[in-house]
């Protein structure tokens, strides 16, 4: 559960002053108490004595309730989608080539990207971008899914890692220009090998995702260990290391409340856009509970003042 107003949430501090002045009230009662004689009296009143804090329980609780209702609190609940809009980014930098993911990355990014491309309901739309040195949008968002597939298995590696282009890219082709209260929801799944080398910061893209709603999904391709065979300037074979930035892409999802998969195997990688395939179908929103918080703190109040009314024939 979350809070749109969650430094209102600092009133709650008011229920334990309201339970230590009530403690000290029933404390000068009992003082005066004692100067009543008739002990076995008292002592039959003990036994139910309980009963008589009852009511003051009840509106500890419902101030508790309201407080907390005054900070209007969210729960997230999942809404059927007919449309919504999902955006493939595809790094197709040269590390790709890496075989540490069978056969290699992008081949296993290919089969991926197809599942995600089937799994999708009819009437979503799905775009595709891809990023290297340069950031290109292969296919608008578009419901011909086969367009996409094709794109998909025309990838090719080419150059550096301009992950900010790429994601900055989707973000425009996610929004088609439409403000937020008339687009569908939105979407972007962002699969990346390695760390951002030029163009725009990609965290900071991730904060503009952020504040249009958008989330996004973020893979981290490839272990830790991954080597790249390349020639030197003679021409000669060696081995780079092209580990995936993990903390870039974590820092991303966390931004827009998204979620993260650090992914080192073809078949785990095909079961993670297989599975957000079903769960864009099932976009979580955040839903407004005040009203339930409200009537919470009304409930619990009328049920004091009538065990109030019961046990003593007044109110407190």
């Amino acid at each position: 559960m979350s809070f749109r107003e969650p430094l209102l949430l600092a009133g709650l501090v008011l229920v334990p002053l309201a339970l230590a002045a009530y403690v000290m009230a029933q404390r000068r009662r009992r003082r005066f108490a004692v100067r009543y004689t008739n002990v076995d009296l008292l002592a039959a009143a003990a036994g139910r004595d309980w009963l008589r804090h009852l009511p003051a329980l009840l509106a500890l609780l419902a101030l508790a309730a309201l407080v907390v209702a005054l900070a209007r609190p969210e729960r997230v609940v999942a809404d059927e989608r007919r449309q919504a809009t999902v955006v493939m980014v595809t790094d197709t930098s040269g590390s790709m080539l890496a075989s540490d993911v069978a056969p290699n990355r992008l081949h296993a990014a290919q089969s991926a990207g197809r599942q995600l491309a089937n799994k999708l309901p009819r009437d979503f739309k799905l775009g595709l971008v891809t990023f290297g040195s340069t950031a290109d949008q292969l296919v608008a968002p578009t419901d011909d899914k086969t367009a996409v597939v094709r794109a998909i298995d025309s990838l090719r590696v080419h150059g550096a890692t301009a992950m900010g282009d790429g994601l900055s890219l989707a973000l425009d082709a996610a929004n088609a220009g439409l403000p937020r209260a008339v687009r569908p929801p939105a979407a972007v799944v962002l699969l990346s090998d390695g760390s951002n080398t030029r163009g725009q910061d990609p965290v900071t893209v991730a904060q503009r995702a952020r504040k249009a709603g958008i989330r996004v999904y973020t893979v981290a391709l490839g272990t830790q260990n991954g080597m790249l065979e390349t020639k030197d300037r003679n021409g000669n074979p060696k081995q780079e290391p092209v580990p995936p930035d993990t903390g870039t892409l974590q820092e991303i999802a966390r931004e827009t409340g998204g979620r993260f998969y650090n992914v080192t195997d073809a078949e785990r990688l095909q079961e993670i856009y297989s599975g957000l395939g079903t769960r864009f179908a099932r976009l979580q929103e955040k839903q407004e509970v005040t009203a339930a918080f409200a009537g919470g703190a009304l409930f619990l109040l009328l049920l004091g003042a009538g065990a109030s009314l019961a046990r003593g024939g007044r109110l407190p």
